[in-house]
């Protein structure tokens, strides 16, 4: 699941689907005005890609709904889908939908999804386009601190600097070992991996109570990917910032970690 919240409102459920989409690579516009051959139209929300020079576009409708999605919404929907001619259309609702109304997609460009659907289609496209990069962007320090190779600045360090510096790696180098190797674009240069599943406590498999005194419980249980990212990257970034006052005492270089 890309994230646990679910939206508060249907303006919500537009925000959180145009997000997911521009994660995954989408130019997103919510409340589009477009101008059809049957009139104004005002689409929930469009989402536009460019595959090979060539535009993909997709139209959703979001329904904050807590009955069922009947028939005649889905018809309306498919006649918007054609009139602008985009590739694929969805409606995405917070309950679901009648018998019917599934029924008149068969064999249509128009896609019925829940909430939870919604996110499990675009869950890999999101993991790799948004999620790798973003973690990797923002960790990519850590990571560096936390490896073998002690950095050059290292033996200008006073011994109780030195100290504090161990200390600080042996606080963070699970972390930093854990993100390289599962979470980081670099765990996927060579090879294409499953997605690793959360929980991170169910991923490791050794030494789970050491690993449970350095990384935060909060972490360790999160399910949800969203929160998970956003949950380590504030915990790594302390580490950095601890990291990096150290080395602003004995190196004048911000370049090299």
């Amino acid at each position: 699941m890309i994230t646990v919240n679910t939206p508060n409102n249907w303006k919500d459920l537009q925000i959180k689907v145009a997000e997911i989409l521009k994660d995954c690579g989408f130019t997103t516009e919510i409340e589009k005005i477009v101008i059809t051959a049957r009139g104004q139209v005002e689409l929930d929300v469009y989402a536009q890609e460019q595959i090979n020079g060539r535009k993909y576009s997709i139209i959703c409708e979001c329904k904050f709904w807590n009955s069922s999605i009947p028939q005649a919404v889905v018809h309306g929907f498919r006649t918007i889908v054609s009139d602008i001619g985009s590739n694929i259309g969805y409606i995405i609702t917070t309950s679901n939908f009648q018998k019917g109304a599934i029924n008149t997609t068969e064999f249509t460009n128009v896609e019925l999804l829940t909430w939870d659907e919604f996110q499990n289609k675009f869950f890999e496209s999101w993991f790799e386009k948004f999620f790798i990069f973003k973690i990797t962007k923002e960790l990519d320090p850590l990571m560096t601190y936390t490896e073998p190779i002690l950095p050059m600045w290292f033996p200008l360090m006073s011994l109780e600097d030195k100290q504090n510096y161990y200390s600080l790696k042996e606080k963070y180098d699970v972390i930093g070992y854990i993100i390289m190797v599962h979470f980081s674009t670099y765990s996927r240069m060579l090879v294409k991996k499953d997605i690793p599943k959360l929980p991170l406590i169910e991923l490791i498999k050794e030494d789970t109570e050491e690993i449970e005194k350095r990384i935060p419980k909060d972490i360790l249980t999160e399910v949800g990917y969203r929160e998970f990212l956003d949950k380590i990257i504030a915990f790594g970034k302390v580490g950095i910032t601890s990291f990096r006052e150290l080395r602003d005492k004995y190196s004048k270089s911000e370049d090299p970690e």
